[in-house]
């Protein structure tokens, strides 16, 4: 590639980072499925341990299919640099683990993945870092919810499940005056829609195992930062001491996955505004979320600070939770399963799977119900999709 050339999104996924110059002129990377490397000499042994020269040492560390992989990631999110860890939950909690001391607090938005929660507001406190939650679409709330010991603000946008959108310049603009760190969970925009750290975020995080992938067959994490010496810290005084390191062959898959990333996007985002759109009209729909309807609360600020809004939407129907159960135990195309960003369409209730940690009798102070169905739209056929739908909410 011409470093001198800006390229293209749909170049980058697919070309990003190739200063690195794979053996015997592969096309495609190697997978260096290797945990230890070996030296010549001890002189080169001492210039490795002292970061004075780019060979490797040991894969927990670092290797050069995870290298190629973060390289490209941070490519992708206008940052400096990646690590890569072995789940998206190890990238979060080695995150704020990295930002925070006993003493000090962050600030979380009250709408979280279920996991992601428990480590904020349980697993957090056992060494003594306080958890606030606020509803961040409410910028004031934020603002005085920050005090002299708040060194993080953490927030998903689009959030899990209620698809909130935060304004992450509003956000910036607040935590710039008070010091403190800001931290973006990216998994359901993807850098293809959103770029946190173009709009001033510290550090961005992502369940690689979501969209990156994007075939349900890897999982992983990243965390990218525009600062070079925290991305440094983060990787080898946590991830290389809590270990969550990824394998090889998952860098490998992912690599993969990312070649398509953007393709993909464009056909997710199509099949879920349609699906929307037809949800938002069906009699026995009560609400949907999804940031590409006109209609949702979070439309304007999803504009201006997304180029696309995404292929995650959540709904609710007449009927109240045993409707809902009806519907994700009848359809039939669509799978129920956790997670989301695979070709394939995934439903399920949130509050009895993926966020199932959550105080059921305070589920709406967090942003959503009980009976709050989610949606992770596929690759499938529209038509076909919505027929399972439409089937499904229509059945007694």
């Amino acid at each position: 590639m011409d470093k001198n050339k800006k390229y293209g999104f749909d170049t980058i996924t697919i070309h990003g980072a190739t200063e690195y110059k794979s053996p015997e002129n592969a096309l495609n990377p190697p997978i260096f499925q290797t945990s230890t490397f070996t030296f010549d000499s001890i002189e080169q042994v001492e210039k490795a341990m002292a970061f004075e020269s780019s060979d490797y040492v040991y894969t927990r560390g670092n290797n050069p299919t995870l290298k190629l992989f973060e390289d490209r990631m941070a490519a992708l999110e206008n940052g400096y640099a990646a690590v890569a860890f072995a789940s998206g939950m190890a990238a979060i909690s080695s995150v704020l683990f990295s930002l925070l001391k006993p003493g000090d607090n962050l600030v979380a938005n009250h709408c979280l993945y279920g996991s992601t929660y428990t480590v904020a507001t349980k697993l957090m406190s056992k060494y003594h870092i306080d958890c606030k939650i606020v509803d961040m679409t409410d910028t004031k709330r934020l603002e005085e919810a920050i005090d002299k010991n708040t060194r993080v603000i953490y927030f998903e946008t689009p959030s899990n499940p209620s698809l909130e959108i935060i304004d992450i310049r509003k956000v910036v603009e607040i935590a710039r005056a008070k010091g403190v760190k800001i931290v973006v969970d990216n998994t359901f925009a993807t850098p293809y829609f959103q770029r946190p750290l173009t709009l001033g975020a510290d550090v961005v995080v992502h369940s690689a195992t979501k969209y990156i992938s994007g075939h349900g067959d890897a999982v992983g994490g990243v965390a990218v930062s525009k600062d070079e010496e925290y991305i440094h810290r983060l990787k080898f005084d946590y991830m290389c001491e809590f270990g969550g390191i990824m394998s090889p062959f998952n860098a490998w898959l992912l690599l993969r996955g990312l070649k398509t990333l953007g393709v993909r996007m464009r056909q997710h985002e199509k099949n879920a505004l349609e699906i929307a759109r037809f949800l938002e009209k069906h009699p026995g729909v009560k609400s949907v979320y999804y940031p590409g309807l006109e209609s949702f609360s979070g439309h304007g600020i999803a504009k201006s600070q997304m180029t696309g809004f995404g292929a995650m939407l959540s709904f609710e129907v007449y009927g109240g939770l045993e409707k809902a159960k009806k519907i994700v135990n009848n359809v039939k195309l669509i799978k129920l399963a956790v997670s989301l960003g695979d070709c394939e369409t995934l439903i399920e209730l949130p509050a009895a799977m993926t966020h199932l940690g959550y105080p059921k009798e305070k589920l709406t102070e967090f942003g959503f119900t009980e009976s709050m169905i989610r949606l992770s739209v596929g690759l499938e056929n529209v038509e076909d999709i919505i027929d399972d739908l439409d089937s499904a909410i229509r059945c007694n």
